[in-house]
């Protein structure tokens, strides 16, 4: 159990309340003449997000008054962790919705304090006896290790950093976990990965974690782990990179899932592959023009060097279609143009098959996460034509650049797999309620609900 949720009921919790806007006339209409005075003296207003802190008739605090839009709009809790003094509540009030409520108190209660000690501690939550807690807390603390690994910075998070981390979590839940590392990559015909990542001190490798019975159906997920991305030779400005250390995030989404997954204990056949990297500049970077051999056997011409995560995915890409899973995910930070069609907020769906598509957009949408679906619209493939290699990792044109990069990724999965791909920012840029500033996982719980329903079925 996390330490800002509690089974047992202390004494002195105090209640919260939460009102929608259009209920609270009736609601202040029905209670004391003192609650009515103190919240029309102190000035509250029923806005979205409004707090008042209630006092009884000794001056003590007695009850926590929230507002929101409407009912449905359950983040306004994600604000209550810090908002409120350090102590134990519960929420008196009885929703459909109600465990998204503590969901967000739980999201928003996160800090991340490896590098400075927090001011204090957020406030308790108190849950009720019939809840399912163990289910809570599992989304809760998957989501916490994800913006966990995000917000670390390379230096304490490199390839080899980050391959122990994934190490220590396979031995804790007992998955194989098998890496392969530095020139061993191109010795098992890996070498999309090993090019991007040779020109960095901490070698390139390939992390390989497997679980489950191997008699369930597969689901297999790809995750770039771009521990660091200077752009390579196509160096970024200054201002570019200082958000750089979050290009592994694509990998920490899929680490959470899968912890999600392993904790529920899904009836998978799961296999996680990671390629990590750390895209740099040295004297053996690779170039703008060079020509890369597949795994699968395409030679990818290098039209620029800061499109470096398609290329890493494409191995691994390639090796996770090699078992024909029952269904592929591959995530990632892997475009600007996708933040540029849909802002830092809303993740980019990518899918080979217009039914997947839907099915996941609709468990997204059960789960109050909003994902968009963009198109794999064929027409744009011609601009990642080559004059020497069967593709360019760089579109020819400065449009549909979201748009091109999934086209690039699906080269190398076959159209039979079941295949989805996500583009996303996985960055908070500023704090909102149960959303703190900061790494961020974004479509998760939307991806884990579907998955969930998916392989639960007979």
């Amino acid at each position: 159990m996390l330490e800002f949720f509690l089974k047992d009921h202390p004494k002195k919790a105090i209640p919260i309340t939460i009102v929608s806007q259009n209920q609270y006339p009736t609601w202040i209409s029905k209670q004391s003449e003192f609650t009515q005075t103190w919240l029309q003296s102190s000035g509250f207003r029923p806005e979205c997000g409004s707090v008042r802190l209630i006092p009884d008739n000794n001056g003590k605090l007695a009850r926590i008054l929230s507002c929101t839009t409407e009912m449905k709009n359950f983040w306004v809790a994600g604000s209550l962790p810090f908002a409120l003094p350090e102590g134990d509540y519960y929420f008196d009030f009885d929703v459909k919705d109600y465990q998204y409520f503590v969901l967000a108190w739980g999201l928003g209660a996160y800090q991340f304090s490896r590098y400075k000690k927090p001011q204090r501690k957020p406030a308790r939550l108190v849950l009720p006896p019939k809840m399912k807690s163990a289910e809570i807390n599992n989304i809760v603390e998957s989501i916490f290790w994800v913006r966990d690994l995000i917000n670390t910075p390379t230096d304490d998070l490199g390839p080899s950093e980050f391959a122990k981390e994934i190490a220590k979590f396979a031995k804790k839940y007992k998955m194989q976990c098998k890496q392969i590392v530095g020139e061993d990559l191109l010795k098992n015909n890996y070498a999309s990965i090993y090019t991007v990542g040779r020109a960095s001190d901490d070698p390139p490798r390939l992390i390989d974690l497997r679980f489950g019975n191997k008699k369930h159906r597969k689901l297999t997920l790809v995750g770039k782990g771009v521990c660091f991305d200077t752009g390579g030779l196509d160096i970024k400005p200054s201002s570019a990179m200082l958000l750089m250390k979050k290009d592994m995030a694509g990998a920490a989404h899929v680490l959470g899932l899968t912890r999600m997954i392993v904790e529920a204990k899904l009836p998978v056949c799961l296999r996680v592959l990671i390629p990590i990297v750390e895209n740099s500049v040295s004297g053996n970077s690779y170039r703008p023009g060079d020509v890369i051999t597949s795994r699968k056997g395409l030679t990818i011409e290098v039209g620029n060097t800061d499109a470096e995560g398609r290329v890493i995915l494409a191995d691994a890409l390639t090796e996770a279609a090699s078992e024909n899973p029952d269904l592929l995910i591959d995530i990632s930070t892997l475009t600007g143009a996708a933040r540029v069609a849909l802002g830092t907020e809303l993740p980019a769906l990518f899918a080979n098959q217009d039914e997947l598509a839907d099915d996941v957009i609709r468990a997204s949408a059960e789960v109050s996460e909003p994902i968009w679906r963009l198109p794999l619209f064929s027409p744009y493939r011609d601009s990642l034509n080559s004059a020497i290699a069967d593709i360019n990792n760089n579109s020819t044109d400065g449009y549909g650049g979201a748009i091109t990069a999934g086209l690039f990724l699906k080269e190398f999965v076959p159209d039979h797999i079941p295949w989805l791909h996500y583009d996303l920012m996985a960055w908070n840029l500023k704090s909102r309620p149960g959303k703190p500033a900061g790494g961020e996982a974004m479509a998760l719980r939307g991806l884990f609900h579907y998955v969930s329903a998916r392989f639960c079925k007979n």
